[in-house]
């Protein structure tokens, strides 16, 4: 809920200010509840006065406010709507993909796109390290947020390494949490960058093409060899990275 704090003051005439508070309620609990889900529109300035009985000042001054708290959205010429939350994942952590939706209070599933077991390309020793010959799982999945495309996630895992990962389905549970159960890692890299949505890539995660992602890149590492290269491309609207630091000893 809004803090109070966060609140804009009632009008100076009290009825008036009863109704700016009833209609910030009103808005608000129709997004906290999921009733308005992320990207719905919010009728306009005049159908909500309309509906209240008040002046469209009141309804603006409600909206505004409800636009400084991050609930919603508003687009010059197209009206306000309901913000699609943003998701935040530690930058030196093995995060769950399957917990960050969590997090947002969103329902989670995934989806496997492609499964492919095959001799590993020169493309794939570049991403994993593996020895000519050897041979990789090659993994495309959709993470989802309330039905709604949340990750795509591309990921090679070596077999040489995992050769328990070819008769793996994944049914029970994604390939991350799979392998973290399956194969303790020693070691990690992450490479983090913007990048455009390819055409493939925006037409899984529902975005245009050449829009703005963040991909987030991993290797990992056990005591026998590689273990797996995956790299998540999330909406760069969507996401956020978080790191904390503490001072050196």
């Amino acid at each position: 809920m809004l803090e109070d704090t966060e609140r804009l003051p009632a009008d100076e005439d009290g009825p008036t200010g009863t109704l700016h508070q009833r209609i910030l309620g009103d808005i608000e609990g129709k997004i906290v509840s999921g009733t308005w889900p992320p990207g719905y529109r919010i009728p306009f300035e005049v159908e909500l006065a309309r509906q209240y009985g008040c002046s469209r000042m009141t309804v603006n001054k409600a909206l505004t406010q409800l636009a400084k708290a991050g609930l919603i959205e508003r687009i010059k010429r197209s009206g306000s709507f309901v913000r699609r939350p943003v998701a935040q994942s530690a930058v030196l952590e093995i995060h769950d993909i399957a917990l960050e939706v969590e997090q947002l209070n969103l329902p989670y599933s995934f989806e496997m796109l492609s499964r492919t077991v095959r001799a590993a390309t020169e493309a794939d020793r570049l991403r994993l390290d593996v020895p000519a010959g050897g041979r990789v799982l090659a993994l495309r999945c959709l993470h989802k947020a309330a039905s709604e495309p949340f990750c795509l996630e591309d990921r090679l895992i070596s077999l040489s390494t995992v050769p328990e990962g070819e008769d793996a389905d994944f049914g029970g549970a994604t390939p991350g949490s799979w392998l973290l159960a399956q194969v303790p890692w020693t070691s990690a890299e992450h490479r983090i960058q913007a990048v455009g949505a390819s055409q493939a890539t925006a037409q899984a995660l529902a975005v245009d093409a050449g829009a703005a992602c963040l991909s987030i890149e991993r290797r990992t590492w056990s005591g026998s060899g590689p273990v797996t290269h995956v790299r998540f491309i999330y909406p760069g609207d969507r996401h956020a990275l978080v790191a904390r630091f503490t001072p050196e000893s």
